[in-house]
C-alpha cells in the first residue's frame, strides 16, 4: 500500500517512516513536499497523510476539499496531522478528511499506525523495500508496453498480448489477469504467462492469496517471502515464487471484477513508477473485461431473443425505414421458404408478385409514416405459388438509428376461412331447411296453374278449327303461363344468389334488391304467422359488398325476429326493415321486430359461435356469429340493440360503393381493438 506524506516535516516523516518499518506492514511511503500549497495532479491510492502547518484555517479546508476530490477518484484516505482545538479539527473533517490526529505528547506515529491497521495491511517479514522511488521499468520500455498492450487484438487476445508484455517489460517470471466469478469467492484467469511460455488457464479460491489483499486494498506489493505470508497459496511454493505486486480490475462502477498480477522468483523491488504503471494496466484491463462481459451478455440477450421469437408459432418480423427486413423468425422464414441470408436487408418487392408487394408496401408505409398500430387482411402468393389469407398486425417503435422501424405479426387465416366458408354453407342450409316448405308452396302454386293451363292449351290445339273467341282465350292462357314461369324463374333466382359460391367478390350491391330477396325467401314463412312487414327504404347508393352474403345476413335476421315471436294473436307480429343514408359514406339497414326482446346477459354472448338460446336440436348457434364476420369482412359494422319485452333491433352498417374501387375492393386499414366487435346497447 501507498503512503504519501503531503508537506510533513523530515522529522515527523522519519519517526512515521520508522514505525511503519518496525510494524513490518506492507507499505511503500513517498515524501511529497508542497511548493508554495501546490497539491499534485493525482494521488495514488492508499493512506494520504498532510501536514496542518497552522495557517489559516480556510485554507486548509481548501486543501481539504482539493485532496478529497482527488482521493475520491484514487481510494484514498486522508489523514491530517494537526494541532487544532476539537472545533478547527471539525471543520477539516466537513471539509473531506477522513482523520485528524495530534500527537502523543510529541510523537505522532501511534495514532497513524492504528488508522494503518485498520486499513487492513498485510505484513511483511522485514524485508527491505529499497530506496523510496526506484522503479524496476524504464519510462520508455514502459509506455512501450502500454501501447503494445493497448493496441492489441480485442478480446482474449488482448490479455495474451498484456501478460506476455508485462512479463517483458517488469523482467519477471509471472504474469496473470484473472477474472472474478459471480461469487467473488474464486478468480479464473484469462491469461497466464509463466517462465516464457503461456500456461493453461486454471481457476483458483482467492481467499488465502495476495491476490484477495490486491482486491481489497487496490494494489497489494509483497517485495520478497509472499508465500510466507500465504502457505495455503501451493501455486506460490510450487512455482517458487517470492515477490508479489498485484492490482485489482474496476468497472466503470467501481466494482472490482478481477486481478492483474506480476510475480517473480526473486524479490521483486518497486517503486511509485511502477505501482502507477501497473494501475495504468490494470484500468485499461478492467475497461476490456468490462467490454468482453458486455458483449457477452448482449450475445446471449441477442440469443435469447432469437430463440424467443424462433419459438413464436406466428411469422413475425422487423423492417427499417427504408422497408428492408432487419429481423424475421423461423415461421416466417418457413412462409417465405428462404433462409435469413437471403431475407435480411431485402424487400417484399424481391419476392411477391408486383401487385401484392405494392400493396403490403403501402400498409407498411402508412404505419410507418403515422407512427400508428394497424392491421389488415390481404391475400398472398406463398413460395409454391398458392394464395394464401394473411391477417398482419403492425406496430411502430424507434430503432437502432433513430427512425422508425416496423414490427409485424402475421396470422395465417387460410384454412379458417376455409372453415368459415363451410359453416357458412351449413347455415345457408340450415336456413333453407326452414324455408323449404314455403319455397315448394311458393313453386307449387305457379306450377299447378301452368300445368293446367298447358293441358287446356293442349286440348284447344287438337281441334281442326278455332273461332276468334278461342284464340282470345288461348293468348290469356299463354299469359298466365308466362307470368307463371315467371314467379318460378324470380324464386329460383333468389335460390341462386342466397346460394352462389362467389363469396370473396366484392363490388356495388343493390340494397334494395337484395332486401327484396330475402323477403320472397321467407314470405311464406311471413304469410304463416300473418306478420306485417312494414318496409321504409329510403334511396340509397349501391353499398360495397357482396351480393350474395349480404342476402345471407338478411334471411338469417328475418328468420331469427320470426323466431322471435311470443305465443300470441299473429296480427300482432310486425317486422320492420328501413334504409337510409348516414353521411357521404355510409347506408345503414335497420331489421326491427317486436318480439321478446334479449336480456343484457344473453344479448352480450349473441355473436359467440355455437352461443343458442334454442333447444337442443333446433339451432347451431352459427347464424349470428356468421352474420358478424359476414358484415366485418365487408367493411362494414354490425350492432344490436334490445329490450326485454319490447323486441330487438339490428343494424348494419355498409361502406358506399366508389367508382374508383376495384373488384377486390379498397384496402381495409384495420379497426382499433374497441370496434372489432359489434356493439351491444341495452
Amino acid at each position: 500500500m501507498h503512503v504519501t506524506l503531503l508537506g510533513v516535516p523530515d522529522v515527523v516523516s522519519e519517526e512515521l517512516e520508522r514505525a511503519l518499518q518496525t510494524e513490518a506492514l506492507a507499505v511503500e511511503c513517498r515524501r511529497v513536499p508542497l511548493q508554495r500549497h501546490a497539491l499534485p495532479q493525482v494521488v495514488p491510492p492508499g493512506l494520504v497523510v498532510l501536514w496542518d502547518p497552522g495557517d489559516a484555517l480556510e485554507s486548509m479546508r481548501c486543501t481539504c476539499q482539493r485532496l478529497a476530490s482527488l482521493g475520491s477518484l484514487s481510494r484514498t484516505c486522508l489523514v491530517v496531522l494537526t494541532r487544532r482545538d476539537e472545533t478547527g479539527r471539525e471543520a477539516l473533517l466537513l471539509s473531506g478528511a477522513s482523520e485528524c490526529i495530534g500527537p502523543e505528547g510529541e510523537r505522532w506515529a501511534p495514532q497513524l499506525l492504528e488508522i494503518t491497521r485498520r486499513m487492513g495491511v498485510p505484513v511483511r517479514s522485514g524485508v527491505s523495500s529499497g530506496p523510496a522511488g526506484a522503479s524496476r521499468v524504464p519510462p520508455e520500455r514502459a509506455l512501450q508496453t502500454l501501447l503494445a498492450a493497448t493496441t492489441a487484438d480485442l478480446g482474449h487476445d488482448f490479455f495474451r498480448t498484456l501478460v506476455k508484455q508485462l512479463a517483458e517489460a517488469f523482467r519477471v517470471t509471472c504474469t496473470m489477469v484473472g477474472e472474478m466469478n459471480a461469487g467473488q469467492d474464486s478468480i479464473h484467469t484469462l491469461a497466464f504467462w509463466s517462465q516464457g511460455s503461456f500456461q493453461e488457464n486454471v481457476t483458483y479460491p482467492l481467499r488465502g492469496t495476495p491476490c484477495y489483499n490486491a482486491v481489497a486494498c487496490s494494489i497489494c506489493h509483497y517485495a520478497d517471502d509472499v508465500s510466507q505470508h500465504f502457505p495455503e497459496d501451493l501455486m506460490l511454493t510450487d512455482m517458487g515464487l517470492r515477490g508479489y505486486l498485484g492490482a485489482a480490475l474496476r468497472s466503470a462502477k467501481g466494482e472490482v471484477i478481477g486481478v492483474l498480477a506480476i510475480l517473480h522468483e526473486q524479490q521483486l523491488e518497486a517503486g511509485e513508477l511502477d505501482f502507477s504503471l501497473l494501475g495504468a494496466f490494470a484500468a485499461r484491463a478492467g475497461a476490456e473485461l468490462e467490454r468482453i462481459r458486455a458483449h457477452a451478455e448482449l450475445e446471449r440477450t441477442r440469443d435469447f431473443l432469437r430463440n424467443t421469437l424462433d419459438a413464436l408459432p406466428d411469422p413475425l418480423f422487423v423492417r427499417d425505414r427504408a422497408h428492408r427486413w432487419v429481423m424475421v423468425n423461423a415461421a416466417f422464414r418457413e412462409l417465405m421458404g428462404q433462409p435469413s441470408e437471403e431475407l435480411l436487408g431485402r424487400s417484399t418487392t424481391d419476392f411477391l408478385p408486383s401487385r401484392e408487394a405494392q400493396t403490403y408496401w403501402l400498409q407498411d408505409e402508412h404505419a410507418l409514416a403515422s407512427g400508428l398500430p394497424d392491421e389488415s387482411e390481404l391475400t398472398f402468393t406463398d413460395h409454391a405459388g398458392l394464395p394464401r389469407t394473411l391477417l398482419t398486425r403492425r406496430a411502430v417503435f424507434p430503432g437502432a438509428d433513430g427512425k422508425p422501424a416496423l414490427v409485424s405479426v402475421i396470422r395465417d387465416l387460410t384454412e379458417r376461412k376455409r372453415l368459415e366458408t363451410q359453416l357458412r354453407l351449413a347455415d345457408r342450409m340450415a336456413s333453407m331447411g326452414t324455408l323449404a316448405a314455403g319455397v315448394a308452396h311458393e313453386i307449387n302454386n305457379p306450377l299447378a296453374y301452368i300445368s293446367s293451363n298447358l293441358s287446356f292449351l293442349g286440348e284447344q290445339l287438337s281441334r281442326a278449327e278455332l273461332s276468334p273467341e278461342a284464340l282470345t282465350e288461348l293468348s290469356e292462357v299463354v299469359a298466365e303461363t308466362q307470368e307463371g314461369a315467371g314467379r318460378v324463374r324470380s324464386i329460383v333466382q333468389d335460390l341462386k344468389t342466397f346460394a352462389r359460391p362467389d363469396e370473396e367478390l366484392r363490388g356495388p350491391v343493390n340494397v334494395h334488391q337484395v332486401i327484396d330477396g330475402a323477403l320472397r325467401l321467407v314470405r311464406n314463412e311471413l304469410l304463416r304467422q300473418n306478420t306485417q312487414v312494414e318496409r321504409t327504404l329510403e334511396p340509397v347508393p349501391a353499398v360495397l359488398g357482396n351480393e350474395s352474403r349480404l342476402g345471407q345476413v338478411l334471411v338469417n335476421l328475418l328468420v331469427n325476429a320470426l323466431q322471435a315471436f311470443p305465443e300470441r294473436r299473429a296480427t300482432a307480429n310486425r317486422i320492420r326493415i328501413a334504409a337510409r343514408r348516414v353521411g357521404a359514406r355510409q347506408v345503414v339497414l335497420e331489421i326491427e321486430d317486436n318480439g321478446t326482446g334479449m336480456s343484457p346477459e344473453v344479448m352480450q354472448r349473441i355473436f359467440d359461435p355455437f352461443f343458442t338460446t334454442k333447444p337442443v336440436g333446433v339451432g347451431t348457434g352459427l347464424g349470428l356469429a356468421i352474420c358478424h364476420t359476414i358484415i366485418q369482412s365487408m367493411g362494414g359494422q354490425i350492432d344490436v340493440h334490445s329490450t326485454p319485452g319490447k323486441g330487438t333491433t339490428f343494424l348494419l352498417s355498409l361502406s358506399v360503393y366508389q367508382e374508383d374501387e376495384d373488384e377486390d375492393g379498397p384496402v381495409q386499414l384495420a379497426q382499433d381493438a374497441t370496434s372489432s366487435r359489434p356493439r351491444i346497447y341495452g
